[in-house]
């Protein structure tokens, strides 16, 4: 059983899990989504190679843990976090412990064999983002459970053990570190101007433009003016809301051809790149936050944190925001699926 212990300076929560260390790889050599070849469990026909499916999204008439799937969810084969258990929270100490308790669990985007979000279909992608949704409203059930955070690697330098397009969904019984940070340092800014931050950050990239990705009539992504990595993206709703399950299905069908068309100009931009995008909601025991705003963060893995970063916490970045956006801007490589897409009314 994995255990949480908590860092007596700082709060920082650690998951200690000896079972991830035997973890698959395809390759060690990840930099960019290339296929590899060989066999690959996520595969249609290859179901048993998984732990059994939690929920599919599948074709009338079929079967659980069968073919005939479009989405599937199943537990991680080597979680961070256990669902079965109660906390156990106990002290040695100065030190603070409790169970790894939680859930890891692992969407498989298609059955085909897929290395990109880029590669799938508008409705599949739409599907993916709703399946999002519908594991945070079931999970958040468990009393035990407070925070769920979605993260998708893509590619070895990003962390990806399987090429095959997935995510992964971890929920905690605390809400992490950087989650608090963020969540605070929102409501300090609600407390001072008595506005959303995010809101404020939408309208004013809107206003200047500099930093613009692209935008629709309900999302807007951009370079964030602090950047820490190179083309680093924001997909951030231009509604406020504060927690990814409140998402309607207008908004998954909106977000998922916003979502493809920025992975798009990201991998045509950087060759393909290694990257990491994760979903910022708030936690699961809270209700709607007037001063938090759910967003997504793209991050490719162009360069490496060192010693600088990892000591003071700074991040250096050698591509300012307004050229990487620019940049992205003015691609043109939009696929046959996103050929018609929304742009906001003006003037």
């Amino acid at each position: 059983m994995p255990d949480l212990r908590k860092d007596p300076i700082v709060g920082r929560w650690v998951i200690i899990a000896k079972n991830r260390a035997k973890r698959p790889h395809d390759s060690v050599d990840g930099a960019a989504l290339r296929p590899s070849g060989g066999f690959c469990p996520f595969c249609e026909g290859h179901e048993n190679h998984t732990p059994g499916e939690i929920v599919a999204y599948r074709q009338s008439g079929t079967h659980r843990d069968r073919q005939g799937w479009r989405v599937r969810v199943v537990p991680n084969k080597f979680p961070a976090l256990e669902i079965e258990g109660d906390l156990n929270k106990r002290g040695q100490g100065i030190y603070d412990m409790m169970r790894g308790v939680g859930a890891h669990e692992v969407i498989i985007e298609s059955p085909k064999h897929l290395v990109s979000s880029t590669e799938l279909g508008h409705e599949n992608l739409r599907e993916v983002l709703w399946m999002y949704r519908d594991r945070l409203l079931d999970l958040k059930k468990d009393p035990r459970l407070v925070y769920g955070m979605l993260f998708k690697n893509v590619g070895a330098a990003a962390g990806a053990s399987l090429e095959h397009t997935h995510s992964q969904l971890i929920v905690t019984p605390i809400v992490p570190i950087s989650v608090v940070e963020e969540i605070n340092g929102s409501l300090d800014f609600y407390r001072y101007r008595g506005r959303c931050v995010f809101c404020d950050m939408v309208e004013q990239e809107l206003a200047f433009d500099e930093r613009i990705v692209l935008d629709s009539p309900g999302f807007v992504a951009f370079c964030p003016f602090a950047a820490r990595f190179p083309f680093e993206t924001w997909i951030v709703p231009t509604e406020h809301a504060s927690h990814y399950e409140t998402l309607s299905r207008g908004g998954s069908e909106e977000l998922a051809r916003v979502l493809k068309r920025v992975l798009e100009k990201i991998e045509t931009a950087l060759d393909r790149p290694a990257y990491n995008y994760i979903v910022h909601t708030a936690p699961f025991d809270t209700h709607a936050l007037a001063h938090y705003h759910w967003h997504i963060e793209i991050i490719p893995r162009v360069t490496k944190t060192a010693g600088f970063e990892w000591g003071t916490g700074f991040y250096i970045n050698p591509v300012p925001p307004e050229e990487a956006a620019t940049f992205m801007r003015e691609l043109d490589n939009p696929s046959q699926e996103t050929q018609e897409f929304p742009t906001r009314a003006t003037g």
